[in-house]
């Protein structure tokens, strides 16, 4: 037996409990991972509150992602004692995931730990750090500069923006964090934002083309966010789109895209080659300030996930959290 974040749905309804789990239930895979730390992304947080179609097979065991030590293993990459991410592949979806203390995986998918990390910063990072590193590469490999003007980080306080600050802001870029939570100026500037702005300026329906006032936008947000900062983009940028805080629609017009040449760049972490995996972790261990991952982090015990991914949805986390298994 082992502890874990199970999620079940019998025709009472659904419930989510921290509790043991048998050994028999564990998914076919070719590494068992001894799971030491996991973290609360925006689709865990989906999951947990049952407020999203996250989970399509039950029970499910949470928990896209997990660092920790190979106990044992099948695949020839990995041997016990290997230290090792996991992040995506459907894992906490599809199969049981890794908010537990241990996990079947496929070993295909598993990324070695860089030696800058411990097992807690990997996941301080988590898909959703490894997302904006993501998307980082995304704008550099569309040629955007430091030196061609702003970039726009929206939901900038989450865990994919608070870490695409503190990676752009290293990079030497003037970032512009957009944000609901005003008061949180000061968090955004010590990461690296140099200007933030309400959200409010972008969460509503605008014009076709607006103002240019972008080089590059990293969106975490989708929805009418999205489609103003496609019309505030300057001429030939580039938008990295990875997420859908206010929602999966996009009712934009195709200005931007012909009037302007701007670029939408899709951002998946889920399905993500191996070799762009090695690749973001790689650079998120040179590029990423350790005294600036520390500020955005918040450590729970794997008791509390539940409750803190409650707090996840309803708005009332900044940064990261780090489950402590």
């Amino acid at each position: 037996m082992f502890k874990a974040v199970l999620l079940e749905k019998p025709e009472s309804g659904f419930q989510a409990a921290v509790k043991p789990v048998d050994d028999a239930g564990l998914p076919a895979g070719d590494v068992l991972l001894r799971v030491e730390h996991s973290t609360l992304n925006y689709k865990d947080g989906l999951a947990i509150t049952n407020t999203g179609p996250v989970v399509r097979s039950w029970p499910m065991v949470a928990g896209i992602d997990g660092a920790g030590t190979v106990l044992e293993s099948r695949h020839p990459a990995w041997k016990p004692g290997d230290r090792v991410i996991h992040n995506g592949w459907g894992v906490g979806e599809t199969r049981w995931g890794c908010l537990a203390e241990r996990a079947s995986l496929q070993g295909d998918g598993l990324v070695a730990l860089p030696d800058a990390f411990s097992t807690a910063q990997a996941m301080a990072i988590g898909t959703a750090g490894y997302t904006a590193m993501l998307c980082v590469l995304a704008l550099e490999r569309h040629g955007v500069a430091p030196t061609d003007g702003d970039v726009l980080v929206t939901g900038a306080t989450g865990g994919v923006g608070s870490v695409a600050v503190a990676l752009l802001g290293k990079l030497g870029y003037r970032v512009t964090a957009a944000t609901g939570k005003q008061g949180e100026t000061a968090y955004l500037t010590a990461l690296g934002a140099t200007a933030v702005i309400d959200r409010n300026e972008l969460s509503a329906a605008g014009k076709p083309l607006q103002k240019e006032r972008w080089a590059a936008v990293i969106d975490a947000v989708g929805s009418h966010t999205l489609v103003n900062a496609l019309a505030q983009t300057r001429y030939g940028g580039v938008v990295a789109a990875c997420g859908l805080a206010q929602g999966a629609d996009l009712p934009a017009t195709v200005m931007p895209f012909i009037l302007r040449g701007v670029t939408l760049a899709g951002v998946d972490s889920v399905m993500a080659p191996i070799a762009l995996r090695r690749t973001a972790w790689e650079r998120l261990a040179s590029d990423l300030d350790p005294a600036k991952l520390a500020a955005i982090t918040e450590e729970v015990p794997l008791a509390s996930a539940i409750a803190k991914a409650r707090e996840l949805m309803q708005g009332k986390v900044r940064g990261r959290i780090v489950v402590r298994i």
